[in-house]
């Protein structure tokens, strides 16, 4: 019966052990502010996220039932955010002669990545692209071909583009070479709003047994009933270990002397 009851006990507990570890890694490699920011986007969708520290960054974790919702509910707002190199790490001396060519592209790049990293601060935006052409001669004698930019802004709906459009055309114009009179002339700086899709959760339902339950909460109540037919199941078994140890005990009780014991006493000499 011990045998029994130890069996049960460590197969409940390695169901529930099973239960609680079935998680995923969403996302690695992110700052502790990327992290808490994932984490909380996510928790106001009722995802439940841990993160846990790595050599090379913060790691999260999620269910493997809500690896989906996640991963739609991050594309919804932009997090986690790109990583974008700066001037200093794209013109990082490495020992290496670049032509005119490659500097100029460098060069290029790095403003593009530079007004991205700004825009995407602005409260509300979503994701941010931009896009530069400087001032170049294509040949001699010809004339220089003038600067342009196009900005990409992909923004929360509750947004409304017309209260920053402005204050975006000065920050680009004014950031990039040949561009400060092309404020107001479309040709040369042209910015597209788009708002992001919300993401629009989708609860699916399944049934678990008579009842129709929600297919993430599938796990609690699965691992819940198990319990709750355990604990009834281990209080049977307890309370029919505990009559066997006082069956057992009575019967010692009333089990009559031994035989050689009594034949012993009656042989002893009787002195009177």
């Amino acid at each position: 019966m011990n045998r029994l009851l130890s069996i049960v006990f460590l197969t409940a507990l390695l169901s529930l052990l099973g239960g609680c570890s079935d998680t995923v890694e969403l996302h690695r490699q992110l700052s502790e502010q990327d992290a808490n920011e994932v984490i909380a986007a996510l928790a106001e969708k009722h995802i439940r996220a841990s993160k846990v520290a790595a050599k090379d960054g913060v790691v999260i974790f999620v269910n493997s039932g809500d690896i989906s919702r996640a991963v739609r509910t991050l594309e919804a707002v932009g997090l986690p955010k790109a990583v974008r190199t700066t001037m200093g790490d794209t013109f990082r001396k490495d020992g290496v002669i670049s032509t005119p060519l490659e500097e100029r592209a460098r060069y290029i790049y790095a403003l593009s990545q530079e007004l991205e990293s700004t825009l995407s601060n602005i409260d509300g935006v979503v994701v941010a692209r931009v896009h530069v052409v400087l001032p170049e001669r294509v040949a001699p004698g010809e004339p220089v071909q003038p600067a342009s930019a196009s900005v990409f802004i992909k923004h929360d709906p509750r947004l409304e583009p017309d209260n920053i459009r402005a204050r975006v055309q000065r920050l680009v114009s004014t950031s990039l070479p040949g561009m400060t009179a092309a404020t107001d002339n479309p040709q040369k700086l042209s910015i597209v709003f788009v708002p992001a899709a919300p993401y629009q959760e989708r609860q699916q339902l399944v049934y678990f047994g008579p009842f129709l339950i929600p297919a993430s909460d599938v796990g609690f109540w699965r691992y819940g009933t198990l319990v709750l037919f355990l604990i009834p199941t281990l209080a049977v078994i307890a309370l029919l270990l505990w009559r066997r140890q006082q069956r057992s005990a009575t019967k010692s009780l009333l089990k009559p002397p031994d035989a050689s014991a009594s034949s012993t006493s009656s042989n002893t000499p009787q002195h009177g």
